[in-house]
């Protein structure tokens, strides 16, 4: 009897999994779990290498490549002179010629072998030379134009070393992000001619731009070339992907607004574990108040410190953990730690470090959520079924998920009115028990993961069947 080929599947990913854990990581490691007869290679773009891993590999995974950004090929393929005038001269007059460099990224996959880096043929050449020093020129006339090479140069190597990456043969790729994981989708789909379906929970080229203005080492210029750079990255990818999928409805129209084909865009909820989440309660004395993240900035745990002094004057016996590993970043876990103390909040306050959030949800009276950029949090599904009310800033798809209403949302770093919102919960537990029934009930019917597998699954015979067009 003949065997079945078994559907392979390309997962290219950036930063997130398997090596740091969090929401888009659990959600690629339920994915794998969940969809056992496909098999899956994990492509992943990381900033440095030999990262230990913090998931078990499923058995469905076939293959991993990794691969760190900054790195150079080892072995650069030789492809004649001829060649390299030809492509040089494609680089140039596309340079030129494009009004922003999403179709230029789209050119230069199409017309670059695997395993050749155009960068130093680029630069190298006195045409790419003029054409740097002439942009200089012209965004860059109040600095030295050291500076603006270097910015130049630090975008354009990562984005080249990614395309000259040898793809591995698969019959979909799947890039859970845009950015430097769609580009290496996009490589796979032109040069192998397979469909690409582009999945994103965030917006990634607004979460970079987050991040750009925020940080005062990036000048003006500099910062206008990455922001650029990143906004060109999500339009290559939303303009040649053949599925897109966004949490709500709203990421769904950005990248509509991108150059995504509203006939290529869905919307797919987050879906988690039903039945394991239905934990039964434990209650303890006091009241306990716990946030579920990782202690890195973006969590902004230091908002819910900060919060913490507040309740800790306006609550009897109460108590806050922070739960999730403290790891990431050592210097951010640093300071929380000091601002805990500075605060006099030792007896009040738990870092519990990584482990199994079901032996809080059993007995937790509220969940905080206090980040400054999330898309659809796992931990207010989670801590729903568990008959947990949710507080949150006003992030992402939270606002719709919590009915718009005002009384258990902030603004980012409102410590006061997060603060209100938990008194509110403490003052009101019979409307609150009401609450919590209505959110249990929405997340069994709209949000279970095997419903959401189930989606995914017919996502992938879709493209399956997807003939390549020229």
């Amino acid at each position: 009897m003949e065997e079945i080929k078994r559907l392979k599947v390309c997962l290219t990913l950036e930063g997130s999994y398997p090596f740091i854990t969090g929401g888009v990581s659990a959600w690629i490691h339920d994915l794998i779990l969940g969809l056992p007869k496909i098999d899956f290679i994990l492509f992943t773009i990381s900033p440095k290498e030999n990262q230990s891993l913090r998931y078990t590999l499923p058995k469905n995974v076939v293959e991993h490549i990794d691969i760190v950004i900054s790195s150079k090929i080892n072995h650069q393929v030789k492809i004649g002179k001829k060649k390299e005038k030809d492509i040089l001269k494609m680089l140039i007059k596309g340079y030129k010629e494009h009004e922003n460099i999403s179709q230029y990224i789209v050119d230069i996959i199409n017309n670059t072998p695997e395993g050749y880096s155009v960068f130093n043929n680029f630069i190298n050449s006195d045409e790419g030379w003029d054409l740097i020093v002439k942009d200089s020129i012209k965004r860059n006339p109040a600095y030295s134009f050291s500076d603006y090479f270097w910015a130049w140069k630090s975008s354009y190597d990562l984005l080249f070393n990614i395309i000259s990456q040898k793809m591995p043969k698969a019959d979909i790729y799947h890039a859970v992000s845009t950015g430097f994981a769609g580009v290496a989708a996009l490589c796979g789909k032109l040069r192998n001619k397979k469909p690409m379906l582009l999945s994103e929970h965030g917006l990634y080229h607004k979460e970079r731009e987050m991040e750009i203005r925020r940080a005062t080492f990036v000048k003006g210029y500099q910062r206008d070339i990455w922001i650029e750079m990143y906004y060109n990255l999500s339009r290559a990818c939303y303009s040649n992907s053949d599925i897109i999928t966004s949490l709500f409805e709203l990421n769904r129209q950005y990248q509509i607004q991108l150059g995504a084909d509203p006939l290529n865009c869905y919307v797919t909820p987050n879906g988690i574990d039903i039945e394991k989440f239905k934990v039964k309660r434990v209650p303890k004395s006091g009241f306990h108040i716990g946030l579920v993240g990782r202690v890195v900035p973006i969590k902004d745990i230091k908002t819910f410190i900060k919060m913490s002094k507040i309740l800790s004057q306006r609550i009897p016996e109460v108590h806050f953990y922070c739960i999730g590993p403290t790891d990431e970043d050592p210097y951010y876990f640093s300071e929380c730690k000091n601002l805990v103390y500075s605060l006099g909040l030792d007896d009040f306050f738990t870092f519990t470090g990584r482990v199994n959030v079901l032996d809080y949800y059993c007995f937790l009276n509220v969940m905080l959520l206090t980040s400054i950029r999330e898309a659809q949090p796992l931990v207010i599904l989670e801590g729903w079924l568990a008959n947990i009310p949710v507080v949150s800033t006003k992030v992402g798809n939270v606002p719709e998920m919590l009915d718009y209403d005002e009384r258990f949302l902030a603004s980012s770093k409102d410590f006061q009115k997060l603060a209100d919102s938990v008194l509110y919960i403490y003052n009101n537990p019979e409307r609150i028990d009401e609450i919590n029934n209505k959110n249990r009930l929405k997340v069994e019917n709209f949000y279970n993961k095997e419903k959401l597998h189930a989606k995914y699954m017919d996502i992938y015979k879709k493209l399956e069947h997807i003939k390549w067009q020229e």
